[in-house]
């Protein structure tokens, strides 16, 4: 979030430049009376204001004065029940509007954020907890927002026009409706944060992997099955080495199936005996055991690891291992082991040419 500060470091100063009415349960309210008040006697005038706080309170309009305040840098609105924002906020040479947890609609928003034929001030916007369904378009207009929280709402779909916001470092749209995102958040060269969670998308763009500056990314409670195989190309993700570094993907198809793949699920005792039988070369012969065991006793399967002697009935590990194939692919092989500790670590058998030539090999085995 945009922290603004006056160019003044005085206390006094930005306490002056403030106009505090956050948590007071208010209900209407006259900015302009208390500007003449005995507590804010230092304020010379509403033109002085810079941060206005109207957070916490029970409002369902702005007064008419907040067109007065022609210096305020900051407007906070959150938590309060306001049905409307009006057109004089796009006149307001506001850095920081934050409207969150209200009850404001997509017709409720004002036409515009900016001042007619001027380049908008606005760097961060907070809409995130209203009742908004489907994307506002006048943001698109605020080329130096930095900052976009939606998050909270109903919204079905992210704009096309999303390139368009090139400062955009921020994007916030978890908690919504969206079923797929489009090629265009790619193009946010800027992007720092994208915040996908809590929505029903089952696929993502592969222009996902141009994001270089990408430090979090979050993707939980969705329906994702899969994920872009270019994402690895995403360095700020997927190397350790830098801090503050997000990536979540729980409660997705994805995890849930990994997870689940990877559930314990221990030999029963009948096949540790008969292993032990096995490897250990104890004579059985009829009779000394009943027929049903015997007859376990010789389905018997070999591990195939070369290193191991050990072999499994019912309980195997299955691995997936990739082999050269005529010295131009690689194939992956499905291997039974009989157990987690026998999965050989792979170690290239011959120097690859350059990294474009496996990936090429890599999507003739996986997609071809």
């Amino acid at each position: 979030m945009e922290v603004y500060t006056s160019d003044s470091s005085d206390t006094d100063s930005r306490e002056q430049k403030t106009l505090d009415y956050g948590r007071m349960n208010l209900m209407n309210i006259n900015l302009e009376d208390d500007l003449h008040s005995d507590t804010k006697m230092p304020i010379k005038s509403i033109k002085d204001i810079e941060i206005l706080l109207l957070n916490h309170n029970r409002l369902t309009r702005l007064p008419t004065t907040i067109r007065n305040f022609l210096s305020l840098r900051v407007l906070d609105l959150s938590s309060n029940c306001l049905r409307e924002l009006p057109e004089i906020i796009g006149q307001l040479p506001l850095i920081t509007l934050v409207a969150k947890n209200n009850q404001l609609t997509n017709e409720s928003l004002p036409k515009s954020f900016a001042i007619k034929n001027q380049n908008s001030t606005l760097k961060e916007l907070n809409l995130s907890g209203n009742m908004l369904t489907h994307f506002p378009e006048q943001v698109i207009e605020l080329r130096n927002l930095r900052y976009l929280y939606v998050g909270g709402n109903q919204i079905g779909c992210i704009s096309k026009d999303i390139w368009r916001m090139q400062s955009l470092q921020v994007l916030s749209v978890g908690g919504n409706l969206l079923t797929d995102v489009p090629d265009t958040v790619g193009l946010l060269s800027q992007l720092q944060a994208l915040v996908l969670c809590d929505n029903l998308i089952e696929n993502l763009p592969t222009s996902i992997a141009r994001l270089k500056n990408l430090k979090s990314l979050l993707l939980h409670k969705n329906r994702l099955k899969h994920l872009p195989r270019d994402i690895v190309a995403l360095k700020n993700l997927t190397e350790a080495r830098y801090r503050n570094i997000f990536l979540s993907l729980r409660d997705n198809p994805l995890v849930v199936r990994f997870v689940q793949d990877m559930s314990l699920n221990p030999p029963t005792l009948m096949e540790l005996a008969a292993r032990i039988v096995k490897t250990t070369g104890v004579s059985v012969e009829a009779g000394d055991l009943p027929q049903t065991t015997l007859d376990y006793l010789s389905c018997a399967n070999c591990c195939v690891n070369p290193q191991c002697k050990g072999v499994f009935f019912d309980n195997r590990v299955e691995h997936i291992k990739f082999v050269d194939f005529c010295g131009k692919y690689r194939v992956p092989l499905l291997q039974y082991l009989c157990s987690s500790k026998c999965i050989e670590h792979e170690k290239p058998s011959r120097p690859q040419t350059s990294g474009a030539t496996r990936g090429y090999m890599m999507r003739k085995v996986l997609l071809g």
